[in-house]
């Protein structure tokens, strides 16, 4: 039996994805219970993850901002709407090839990062003011790109690469389930697989590991959600394109925050930038390189939106950059920075994702939606804080 402080600090860990399981029970049981359906519909299962892997790869970039000591970037929902445009007037206007069309679109947002993280990394201008500044820049320059107007349709040869299902094509249903549980059985052996050959690791070099009922449990409750979760899609169309997107996103930057040098620089960076910078980090590119990468998520996420929405708005990306902090603030980073996991910002997107898609099937007010909203995102901050300062004091 593990000792109570594990049991714990385990729990402690684990605040926010015990919090995910209970909301979405909840829902599931009003919304049956007013027979509105089911939060568990497998087209639903879908359509949550089409709708919410914006903020999934929004989330990811906005997690490495918040570690450099707290800093935000106000302006990725205008980014989005700028790349947007670009995408829209160089592939539907021009009849750009699309290929070069996406480089280009990401080299943009790369470039607005660039130009972002020169004054908040080298000139050393706040965040907030260069990123509102961006917020209110960038808009700008959308709504002069589109002229105030919408441009739509995408070509269909775009839209395959972000709206559409593997296997895709003109399979049946039965192997389209197939293909689903088959990938699903893949992921699920692979996480375990991982997890024995870290943990083994660890011990090896006399690290401290997690108590052995702890990684059992994870080793089974998570591949258990994974095969749920492809036996749902598998009932509908299948793995949704945008979701393969999102779960490389998260991948690579889980492995980069986790286990690489520039990684760690991020965390020693918003833990003491003082102590960071005599220890030898270049604090200054660390903080660009933040921006940077910020500006190419962004560019990513307008590529989704406007096949999502099969068009390019100067409304596009309106309180984007809401749902990305708010989304790593409920999964557990520190509003102080150096603490935080791309995991736990995943976590509050679909936490934040599953609220969303919960109240809008129970027919709750978008008002009323915007005020609980609010108070998760107070509740997970108050909750960082109260617990520093616990922690202070003992």
């Amino acid at each position: 039996m593990a000792p109570k402080s594990n049991v714990a600090n385990a729990l402690k860990k684990n605040t926010m994805l015990i919090a995910l399981f209970a909301v979405m029970i909840l829902f599931q049981i009003m919304i049956t219970t007013s027979g509105r359906g089911s939060l568990f519909a497998p087209a639903n299962i879908s359509n949550l993850i089409n709708q919410n892997s914006y903020v999934v790869i929004l989330a990811t970039g906005m997690l490495l901002c918040i570690l450099t000591g707290g800093n935000i970037d106000l302006s990725v929902g205008s980014i989005v709407a700028v790349v947007g445009a670009v995408a829209g007037t160089l592939i539907v206007n021009m009849h750009m090839n699309i290929y070069l069309a996406i480089v280009f679109c990401l080299l943009s947002g790369i470039a607005i990062g660039a130009w972002q993280g020169f004054w908040i990394a080298y000139v050393r201008i706040p965040p907030f003011i260069v990123t509102l500044a961006g917020m209110l820049l960038w808009r700008g320059v959308a709504l002069l790109i589109l002229n105030g107007l919408t441009i739509s349709p995408f070509p269909s040869n775009y839209l395959q690469y972000f709206t559409s299902f593997i296997p895709g094509g003109e399979v049946d249903s039965s192997t389209v389930f197939t293909v689903t549980m088959v990938v699903g059985i893949l992921a699920s052996l692979i996480f375990v697989i991982l997890r024995i050959i870290d943990r083994k690791k660890k011990q090896a070099k006399q690290y401290e590991v997690e108590p052995l009922v702890f990684m059992v449990a994870k080793s089974v409750i998570i591949p258990v959600v994974v095969l749920t979760m492809s036996f749902l899609l598998g009932k509908h169309k299948g793995i949704p394109v945008v979701l393969v997107l999102a779960a490389i996103v998260v991948f690579v930057y889980s492995f980069y925050t986790s286990r690489t040098v520039p990684g760690r620089h991020l965390y020693a960076f918003g833990g003491n930038e003082k102590a960071a910078k005599l220890s030898g980090i270049d604090t200054n590119r660390v903080l660009f390189s933040v921006y940077l990468n910020m500006g190419f998520l962004s560019a990513v996420a307008a590529l989704v939106c406007v096949a999502r929405f099969n068009s390019a708005a100067p409304t596009a990306g309106q309180n984007y950059e809401l749902d990305a902090i708010g989304s790593c603030f409920i999964g557990g980073a520190s509003a102080y920075g150096g603490i935080g996991t791309v995991g736990g910002a995943v976590i509050g997107a679909i936490f934040m994702g599953v609220l969303n898609n919960g109240m809008s099937i129970l027919g709750i007010d978008s008002n009323w939606q915007k005020a609980v909203k609010g108070l998760v995102l107070l509740i997970a901050v108050v909750f960082d804080v109260v617990s520093k300062k616990q922690v202070k004091s003992h």
